[in-house]
This record gives structure tokens, C-alpha cells and sequence, in this order.
């Protein structure tokens, strides 16, 4: 086994697929074009892959594929890989060869469709990924500043699949093997298809038309809060959304989400002959940097029902938690032992939540996720918290032959962990799985702030950080946090703002970089943003909307920089004036004053 197909002379006769990706072609199970092309190859078919082609001769490279191509813009959204949040270029693209920008386009996914529509009018496109799946309603596009259709209707595709979509990639490959094709196949879970409003499905639940959230951001904002209500494999109905007016109009038809993975099955997936690296190809560019922090590192779950507001995972991956077996994690890091790079450190075992390991209740299995969400305001009555699972799995890769250390870097849930009354897995994450350094992610601390963020209250945070310490003091080692933060999240005022830069300071924390908010389509916190509405309550919400206001809010939390005293200062005052003039108002900027902590000369 080697590479899939990537230039003419490595192809015999026809490929069945190929896949198209905004990514450099990266041969591992963290990228997921190469889950994609894996899979269909393990079904008996011939797949090729073209990676971020820029001129005609690349689409035309490996010819007509016998049944369609399959496009992503990537691991990421292109928008989010060209642009930083105050909307300038970025130079740096950790998926491309070399780590350098400018080799994948805007809206790859749009771009790619109707460049290949062009080349091959004939041919079949099947889109996903982030950038499509993320995309598949009418949504917000931050960088032009407007609802945009979905994306099937402006990128030309003929069916979207949605979510990881291993499942729904099979059942498409064997519909279309055995002679069905794409404009018939309108039943496959985890995809979306566009048809005449009459042949609309019946019983299925309606969002406001793609019109009509462009007018009404209230409708906007209810839309929003059907598409995630609906997100569920058990309970979830068909969603429908009509784009157009007249006899022009269509209906865009989203599936129910496909069934999670067996354990079995995700074992399988994992399994596949991965090559695990980039393609020779970039040797002599530099290689491909996004391969370094996934290289030695284990996925073993998916899912995450801690459902944060910004976060895409519960519109992608969704709410249920999907894990590997234990058998099948030792392979993979038993696999990395012959490899001449590998030092005997495993970078990550995780997921988007590491320490979740199981379905948050039993009842979701038969009745599907609750509405409300399992971890905050308040943790469910029904919630079940066990690492039993995810410790036995860390402590027999500890005990492999050629494994030094076994490091958990992705995300760890401090709220679920609080709940579990056996600190084992508190006490070994403390003494044998952090390099130093503990990433986790308060967010903020103002309540109003964590609501709208849906993030638990900050005195959890409290609790975490003084048990951590306690915890490394115990084991003899010198280990800190270190909090992720974001500015000007939906809710968050210039006085909350404040309030977390003197939070900061209380505890003498001086983050040397701060996440401001991103709105990326799809998300709870997005539909906040633009429509300034709590899509589930209507709940008028306050926005960071110009630049000057996000970045107020951004140099608050780096208070301690020299190049923010003299906004700091100024803040100061007119906070000191605001109390004087009004009696001191709820929403005034905080008299204490936020300095670096250095004393003035006399």
C-alpha cells in the first residue's frame, strides 16, 4: 500500500472518485480527506486526490471520475485559514506545504465546484467537510457581512453530506455502484439535496426562508435554533428551508443525521492503511506543518455534549459521544514504534472533550439529547460521569514497552471532572499526563458572559485551579494552567471586559495571546452576532460589533503589555467621570485601575 493516486501516470483506466481538498494532501486520520479517500477505497473502489489545485491542468490532472467528485475546502473553513478575525490576510497556512498562505482560495469549496462544473459539465459533485457541512442552511458569512444561501445552491454541487459521514459515504459509494445516481438518492441520512417545493417532505420541521432571513433577524435567529434542536439522531425530523420566490423557488432538504459509529466501526476507520504523513511531494517544500501536533497523537472519541455556544462540533459531529476500543488505541500507538521519529512521547489522547467517555445518560440512547444542555447552566439531574474508561486506557499505553510519556492536550471538561467523586483521574492527569502546562478553557468570568458563551459559572474554574495545584504540589511537580480566554464574545460589555482584565490581574495572570471572538458560520454564537437575539430565548443580547469596540476589549486582557497603559489610563478616567456624573452606573467602566503592576518612580 502506498499514497492514492495524485498525477495521471499513477492512475490505470478511470478513477471511480476523486477527492478535491483546499488541504495539501496529508495521508493521516486527523485530515479528513484522508478519511474520506480511505474509506471509499475500502469498498473496492479507485480513488485519486487533488490537493489544492490553482489552474485548470490540476482539475483535469487524473480525468473523469466514473461517478463524482467529492470536494472539501479543507480541515478548516478557507475563510478562517486566509483571514484573522479583524479581517486581515494570513501568510501562515499550517495545511499547506511549507507552511505558507495563498494556496488555498475564498470560499474553496464554491470555487472548486464551479471550476470543476465548467471543466466537466457532466460530471457529478458531492461537497463536505467543516466549510460545507457548516454551511448547508442560509447562514451568516462574517466577511462579507451577509446571509449567504446555502451553500449547495451557490457552489453548484449536487448533494451535500454532512458530519464525519463515513456511514453515509458507504451507502452513498454502494447506491452509486450499484447504478443509482446522485439526483435519486434522497434518503441517505447525514446529507442534504435540493428538490422542486412540491416534492417538499412531509412532517418536516420548517426554518423561514432563505428571503426571509435575510430581512427578519428574528427569523434569522429562530432558524438558528431549529437547525441545532433538530441535531439529533434519534429525535431529529427532516429540516427544510425554501431559497427563491415564485416558480423559481427550491427547497433545500436536510436528512436526519446519520447513526453514530459502533466502537467496531470507529475501530475500523482507524485501521485503514493511513501512510500517516504528508506526500512525498513536499519533502523539498518544507513539508506540511499541521502533520507536527498530530503525527503521535491518538483520536479516541468524538462527540461532545458540553455544547458550547461558539463551538462547530455539535452542528458536525454532534452531541453523542463516540469512542475507539482499547485494543485499537494500543495498535495505533504501538504502530508509532517503528517509526524512526518517534521518541517515545504520545502528544494527545483525546477528542474534542478527552475525559468524555461514554453517552452523558442512558436515555439519550432510546429518546436522543435533551434540548437543554447536559453541563451548564447547571449539570443535569440524569448525567453520568465515569473515567474509568479513558484511565484504563492511559494507564496500559503507560505501561508499553518504547512509551516514555503520554501527554492529554486536547480538551479537558473541569466541570464534568468535579463531578466525578473518584479523583483517580484527577491525581494521574496531574502526575503523569501534563508536559508543564495544562490548557483548559474558562472563556471569561462574568455569569452573563459564560450564559451567553454557554460555559459553566467561574467558581468550577476556582475549584479546578486550586485542586490543580494542591494535586502537582502533592506529586512533587511544578505545573501551571493556562486559562484560554476570548474578548468580545456576544454578551460581553466594555465593563465585563474590565472586570475580566482585573480577574486576570487578582490572580497575576498576564496571557501573552487572547482569542478574539471569531463568528464562524453555523454557530449559536454567530446567529448572536449578527441578529444581537438568544436564538432559543429571543433574548436581546448585547455586540462588540465595530473594531475599535472588539479591540478595546482585546488589549483589556493583556492589560500588562506596555502599549495598553495609555488606553488603560484612559479607560480609567472616563470610568472615574461616568461614576461622578451618574452616581455610578451598573454598566460603568470599573474605577479600580488595571496597571502592569510596575511602581512608579518617584
Amino acid at each position: 500500500m502506498g499514497f492514492l493516486a495524485i498525477s495521471r501516470d499513477e492512475v490505470e483506466g478511470q478513477l471511480d472518485f476523486i477527492c478535491v481538498t483546499g488541504d495539501a494532501y496529508v495521508d493521516h486520520p486527523s485530515f479528513g480527506i484522508a478519511i474520506v479517500s480511505r474509506v471509499l477505497e475500502s469498498c473496492g473502489f479507485s480513488v485519486g486526490v487533488i490537493a489544492q489545485p490553482t489552474v485548470d491542468s490540476h482539475f483535469t490532472e487524473l480525468g473523469t471520475p466514473r461517478y463524482c467528485f467529492m470536494v472539501s475546502g479543507g480541515n478548516i473553513d478557507s475563510m478562517v485559514a486566509n483571514y484573522t478575525v479583524s479581517g486581515k490576510k494570513r501568510h501562515i497556512d499550517d495545511y499547506s506545504p511549507g507552511g505558507r498562505g495563498g494556496k488555498r482560495p475564498d470560499y474553496a469549496v464554491n470555487t472548486y465546484c464551479k471550476a470543476i462544473k465548467r471543466l466537466f459539465p457532466d460530471s457529478a459533485i458531492v461537497i463536505g467537510g467543516l466549510e460545507a457541512s457548516l454551511r448547508r442552511f442560509a447562514h451568516y458569512d462574517f466577511w462579507s457581512d451577509k446571509v449567504l444561501p446555502s451553500i449547495l445552491f451557490s457552489s453548484g454541487a449536487d448533494l451535500l453530506i454532512y458530519g464525519m459521514a463515513e456511514l453515509t459515504l458507504i451507502q452513498l459509494a454502494d447506491r452509486l455502484g450499484a447504478g443509482g445516481t446522485l439526483s435519486t438518492i434522497t434518503d441517505l441520512r447525514g446529507s442534504c439535496y435540493i428538490t422542486d417545493t412540491a416534492n417538499t417532505p412531509m412532517n418536516a420541521a420548517q426554518c423561514d426562508s432563505f428571503e426571509l432571513v435575510c430581512a427578519n433577524k428574528k427569523c434569522f435567529a429562530k432558524a438558528c435554533a431549529i437547525q441545532h434542536n433538530e441535531q439529533d439522531e434519534v429525535r431529529g425530523k427532516v429540516i427544510v428551508q425554501r431559497h427563491g420566490d415564485g416558480c423559481g423557488a427550491k427547497m433545500l432538504v436536510q436528512n436526519p443525521p446519520q447513526r453514530s459509529l459502533t466502537e467496531s466501526e470507529m475501530d475500523k476507520i482507524y485501521d485503514l492503511p493511513f501512510m500517516r504523513t504528508y506526500h512525498p511531494v513536499y519533502k523539498s517544500q518544507g513539508g506540511v506543518p499541521a502533520i507536527s501536533e498530530v503525527e503521535f497523537s491518538i483520536t479516541w472519541t468524538r462527540g461532545c455534549f458540553g455544547f458550547c455556544n461558539f463551538c462547530s462540533i455539535a452542528l458536525h459531529q454532534g452531541r453523542r459521544i463516540q469512542t475507539r476500543s482499547e485494543k485499537s488505541i494500543v495498535k495505533e500507538a504501538e504502530s508509532f514504534l517503528g517509526n524512526v521519529d518517534f521518541k517515545g512521547y504520545i502528544h494527545d489522547v483525546g477528542g474534542p472533550t478527552a475525559n468524555f467517555s461514554q453517552p452523558s445518560c442512558k436515555k439519550q440512547i432510546a429518546h436522543g439529547m435533551c434540548k437543554r444542555k447536559c453541563l451548564v447552566p447547571a449539570p443535569c439531574k440524569q448525567l453520568e460521569v465515569s473515567h474509568e474508561k479513558y484511565l484504563r486506557i492511559l494507564r496500559r499505553l503507560r505501561k508499553t514497552d518504547g512509551i516514555k510519556k503520554v501527554f492529554v492536550r486536547s480538551g479537558i471538561r473541569y466541570d464534568y471532572l468535579k463531578l466525578d467523586k473518584n479523583r483517580e483521574f484527577f491525581d494521574e492527569l496531574v502526575k503523569h499526563h501534563v508536559s508543564g502546562q495544562l490548557k483548559v478553557a474558562p472563556e471569561h468570568c462574568k455569569p452573563n458572559v459564560l450564559y451567553c458563551m454557554g460555559k459553566p459559572a467561574m467558581g468550577v474554574y476556582d475549584w479546578f485551579s486550586e485542586e490543580f495545584a494542591l494535586r502537582s504540589k502533592r506529586a512533587g511537580k511544578e505545573q501551571y494552567l493556562v486559562p484560554y480566554l476570548m474578548s468580545s464574545h456576544p454578551g460581553s460589555t466594555l465593563s465585563d471586559a474590565v472586570d475580566l482584565a482585573l480577574w486576570l490581574k487578582k490572580r497575576r495572570i498576564r496571557p501573552e495571546q487572547v482569542q478574539d471572538f471569531y463568528p464562524t458560520p453555523g454557530t449559536i454564537s454567530t446567529a448572536m452576532y449578527y441578529t444581537g437575539l438568544e436564538p432559543f430565548t429571543l433574548e436581546a443580547v448585547y455586540v462588540a460589533k465595530t473594531e475599535e469596540k472588539r479591540t478595546v476589549q482585546r488589549r483589556l486582557l493583556q492589560y500588562h503589555k506596555p502599549e495598553n497603559q495609555a488606553l488603560l489610563a484612559q479607560l480609567t478616567k472616563q470610568g472615574t467621570q461616568n461614576n461622578q456624573n451618574k452616581g455610578g452606573g451598573k454598566n460603568a467602566v470599573k474605577k479600580q485601575k488595571i496597571s502592569s503592576g510596575k511602581r512608579r518612580k518617584k
